[in-house]
Order: C-alpha cells, then sequence, then structure tokens
C-alpha cells in the first residue's frame, strides 16, 4: 500500500494538521508554502505490544516504522526543521475480559488472526489477571511532530 498524492497544487496550505492518518513528508513539503506547518499525533509502533504478546506472542509489529525518531528524520531529510516533536506511553485498562475481546477484534491490525477460540487459553490467564487484580493493563504509544517548513 503506498502513499498517493493529494489532489491540491504545490504550495496550496499554510498549516496541514494530521491525526492518526497517513502521511508522507515530501508531500507535506509539497503542499505547504514555506514557513507552513505540518501537525501530526500517530498511534506508535509499540502501541498495545503488551497486550498483543499476552494473546499472540511473539507476533511482529505491523507498523515498525512507527517510531517517533524514524519519523522526525524523515521530516528533517525533506529540509524542514522540527519545532516539536514528543512521545508519550499511557496505560491502557480493561476491566472486563469482553471489553478486551472487542478491543482486539476492532484493531485487527494490531490483533491479527485474533480469535477467542484461537487465544482461548491465554484468554483464560487475562481473565485471571483481572480477578486477581481488578484489571489487565496494557500500554498505548503515541507521539507528535510539529515541523515547519523552511
Amino acid at each position: 500500500m503506498g502513499f498517493f498524492p493529494y489532489p491540491f497544487a504545490d504550495e496550496s496550505f499554510d498549516m496541514l494538521i494530521n491525526r492518526h492518518g497517513d502521511f508522507d513528508a515530501k508531500e507535506a513539503g509539497r503542499l505547504l508554502r514555506q514557513g507552513g506547518l505540518f501537525i501530526t499525533e500517530q498511534v506508535g509502533a509499540n502501541n498495545d505490544r503488551d497486550l498483543v504478546e499476552m494473546v499472540l506472542p511473539d507476533f511482529p509489529k505491523p507498523f515498525p516504522e512507527l517510531e517517533l525518531a524514524i519519523q522526525q528524520k524523515k521530516f528533517q531529510d525533506k529540509g524542514f526543521e522540527i519545532l516539536r516533536a514528543e512521545e508519550a506511553y499511557r496505560p491502557i485498562r480493561f476491566y472486563d475480559i469482553g471489553a478486551f475481546v472487542w478491543f482486539a477484534h476492532v484493531i485487527e491490525w494490531e490483533f491479527p488472526g485474533f480469535s477467542v477460540e484461537k487465544c482461548f487459553d491465554r484468554l483464560l490467564k487475562m481473565q485471571e489477571m483481572i480477578d486477581r487484580d481488578g484489571f489487565v493493563e496494557g500500554t498505548i504509544h503515541r507521539y507528535l511532530i510539529v515541523a515547519k517548513k523552511k
């Protein structure tokens, strides 16, 4: 799956804002006027990895390039000045195994091949954690980049 250019003329915008969408530093550079800003908040490569490992151990990261340092460098290589670059790891808790099952089905790209049948024994272990601790906890990963076209 490749990135397709947007149907706008070069240097059409003073600012581009992107949240959880596909983006390309070269295309952002084409679309922005000089001094324009590109602002993005993204889901990082390590999002929910601990939860994935609980039910699908050793499954590789589906988007390993979604790391702040990698994406920041792409913008710098295209001539952008990085005004802000931040990363956050925050907890996500499930108090009910059914809620987790729904979650894993909804974001199937992070839990490929997940099914209750396939992961039943591991789901039972997660239920034991909920019974013991009141929840099962994972970690979300987000990053922010604010880049200025020079």
